[in-house]
């Protein structure tokens, strides 16, 4: 699961691949999905009460492909997307604003429960990532 949820992670969050002058990141459908799998994906990993559904992450990983090849993005643009150093940073600082903003506490691993109990009980893309154990 982590490998997908990193390759998931990696493949959506880079630079300098442009088709018709645009960049990955600047696909929001994409971007948006890579950004709700990096949140559950902390989720899961903070929480001893939360697990990952594989199967929806590996749905939503293919799909998200599928619709960066559509719009023209070749497979080595996703990889050098996935690859960029600043683009992860850029996806986890973003991670680590919405997380407080939410009332997350990086040290009290309870703060990330009650958030996928939240997103899961609102069946949003990041809830339907995580299930409660």
């Amino acid at each position: 699961m982590r490998h997908l949820i990193l390759t998931i992670s990696l493949f959506a969050v880079s630079t300098g691949m442009a088709v018709a002058q645009q960049n990955l990141r600047d696909v929001k459908s994409i971007d948006n999905a890579v950004f709700d799998v990096a949140i559950a994906d902390k989720i899961r990993k903070e929480c001893p009460e939360i697990s990952a559904r594989v199967v929806k992450a590996l749905m939503l990983y293919r799909q998200v492909r599928a619709e960066a090849r559509s719009l023209g993005f070749s497979d080595a643009q996703i990889k050098e997307y996935g690859d960029s150093d600043t683009e992860k940073e850029r996806m986890r600082a973003k991670g680590e604003a919405y997380l407080r903003a939410n009332g997350v506490v990086a040290s009290d691993p309870q703060s990330y429960c009650a958030l996928g109990r939240k997103e899961i009980q609102k069946s949003s893309r990041i809830g339907s990532l995580l299930r409660e154990k």
